[in-house]
């Protein structure tokens, strides 16, 4: 079965950046679209980004988009969410997903889940 492990989630001031990593094994990796999500308090569970298998194709929420890449080293079976210029509002406990084939956007659609990484927002 997939396992996943996110790390790199901490305590950062707005405007600062934080890159978060999901180590993947259990699986082919190359067989899996690689996505993250993020819960506030309170809130839905909610989608940030998602990344094809050869990692060509990605697809961001509006609310990160031109802040937030997402990234995948096939050879050491990991992605990574690169988060620039942060906002208090990114404050949430970042997900890393998998899902066989292709990308998707809503949490449904896949099957494995890591334990989350806290990333707090200060103003």
């Amino acid at each position: 079965q997939v396992q996943l492990v996110e790390s790199g989630g901490g305590l950062v001031q707005a405007g600062g950046s934080l890159r978060l990593s999901c180590a993947f094994s259990g699986r082919t990796f190359v067989s899996y679209a690689m996505g993250w999500f993020r819960q506030a308090p309170g809130k839905e569970r909610e989608f940030v980004g998602v990344i094809s298998w050869t990692g060509s194709t990605t697809y961001y929420a509006d609310s990160v988009k031109g802040r937030f890449t997402i990234s995948r080293d096939n050879a050491k079976n990991t992605v990574y969410l690169q988060m620039n210029t942060l906002k208090p509002e990114d404050t949430a406990v970042y997900y890393c997903a998998a899902r066989v084939g292709r990308t998707a956007t809503t949490k449904n659609s896949f099957d494995s889940w890591g334990q989350g990484t806290q990333v707090t927002v200060s103003s």
